[in-house]
């Protein structure tokens, strides 16, 4: 089976130009020391309105988020901090668990007198986002999650598994030896695999940047928050045991990187989920894409009601219509499509759910988006390629994960016993079957 790809990997890359200076933060924004759960973190306030909470990850500090505080003062107050131990926060020497950090935040809105907050996160600062919203649902009012898995949640284990993300495990004195001194080499690294275009991530925010992390005890800190993973794979899934996020949830990834299985993820812990999938765009969505991410999620934050309020019973979906062939399916006959949310014909997120008769044979066909697709129940025979063959198939039982990715040709077929998978993508979507790509009788 194809390997899933979760960070687009550039190994041949050219000289990168410099750019004049990191964006600066409107000078109507005040910067206040707070202190919060036994550390002092550094905050940025500026803005009037509803509060929003804007949450940096490693390689960045607060200062990634001038262009989307920028626009969003206009009518939110803004609170912008460096997390625990980065950027121009105290460095602690320990407290990196993702549910411990989200009491630092809430120590923050404490002190600035907030009650509730939108709060928004990327990469590192995407979990403790996550940590925050399920620790504090009733002081989160919207949830932005921005291009990073979330430990213990969805597909975790096979994220892991992924060559690029080495990193997770690296850490410890003698790593903090190495990377001393050439901290930029380091984060290089990070800058350029994960980018669509890494010379959008520009000479003047790595220099910045890279001199922020070569301050004592910062990559110490920035190591101690992945060695928390193993800790917040416990605290996520016992907190999403106790029940599912309500709140309304953006899911933002770059099409070069999670895409949308942001989303997937996100929808393995919360009811109310938006897609984004930023064209153009690695993992540094505000380096690279900063106009459209902007948009993006002032759009969401602003609107009244970002995303219908849906759920559907096991009863209600069994109600709801079924027809054979539609846009975005095989055509096959026998099998059934039912549309449980958008319209796959149209702009636009949409989930369906295909019933599938026991012997029934898919040929080889593609999609012109990218989708992702869970067995709920069978025994799925799905494979890659230009024509259908039985030694390119995973047989996928229930709970299996794959994906459809746009205009890559893939089959699948049933055996003895009838499936039904449940696939979700952004529209307008199609189907075009190969030639010569007809499945075995």
């Amino acid at each position: 089976m194809k390997a899933l790809s979760f960070f687009a990997i550039f190994l041949s890359i050219a000289a990168l130009p410099a750019a004049a200076s990191i964006q600066p933060y409107p000078s109507s924004f005040s910067v206040q020391e707070i202190r919060a759960n036994g550390t002092t973190l550094h905050v940025r306030v500026g803005g009037t309105g509803p509060a929003v909470v804007l949450l940096h990850g490693f390689a960045d500090t607060g200062d990634m988020w001038a262009p989307l505080a920028t626009s969003l003062a206009a009518d939110h107050t803004v609170i912008v901090p460096d997390l625990r131990g980065m950027g121009l926060s105290a460095v602690p020497e320990h407290g990196f668990e993702k549910a411990n950090q989200a009491k630092d935040i809430a120590d923050v809105l404490d002190t600035l007198h907030v009650a509730r907050a939108d709060i928004v996160g990327h990469d590192i600062g995407n979990m403790v986002a996550f940590a925050f919203a399920e620790r504090y649902p009733e002081r989160t009012t919207k949830l932005v999650m921005m291009d990073a898995p979330v430990p213990g949640v969805g597909p975790w284990d096979d994220i892991l598994k992924s060559p690029l993300l080495w990193h997770f495990r690296f850490g410890g004195v003698d790593m903090e030896r190495l990377v001393a001194g050439r901290e930029r080499i380091y984060l290089d690294r990070f800058w350029n695999d994960f980018a669509a275009e890494p010379s959008k991530f520009d000479g003047a925010s790595r220099a910045h940047y890279a001199q922020l992390y070569a301050k004592p005890g910062h990559m110490h800190a920035g190591f101690a928050q992945f060695a928390a993973f193993d800790q917040d794979v416990i605290d996520n899934k016992a907190a999403v045991g106790r029940g599912r996020l309500q709140m309304p949830v953006l899911a933002i990834g770059g099409d070069h990187s999670l895409g949308s299985t942001m989303a997937y993820i996100m929808r393995f812990a919360a009811d109310n989920v938006r897609e984004v999938v930023i064209t153009g765009s690695g993992h540094w969505l505000m380096e690279e894409q900063p106009k459209t991410t902007v948009s993006a999620i002032v759009d969401f934050l602003s609107a009244d009601t970002a995303i219908n309020s849906r759920t559907l019973s096991v009863a209600e979906i069994g109600a709801l219509a079924r027809s054979g062939a539609g846009v975005g399916t095989s055509g096959v006959g026998g099998i059934q499509t039912i549309v449980l949310s958008g319209d796959p014909a149209k702009a636009g997120p949409y989930a369906i759910e295909l019933k599938i008769p026991a012997r029934t044979h898919i040929a080889a066909h593609s999609h012109r988006d990218n989708r992702l697709a869970t067995v709920v129940s069978g025994e799925w025979h799905f494979g890659y390629g230009k024509k259908a063959d039985d030694a390119q198939t995973s047989v996928l039982t229930q709970g299996a994960f794959y994906t459809e990715p746009a205009n890559t040709p893939h089959f699948a077929f049933t055996g003895d016993q009838p499936a039904t998978v449940f696939i979700t993508g952004t529209g307008p979507s199609d189907t075009q079957f190969e030639k010569d790509g007809a499945s075995h009788p």
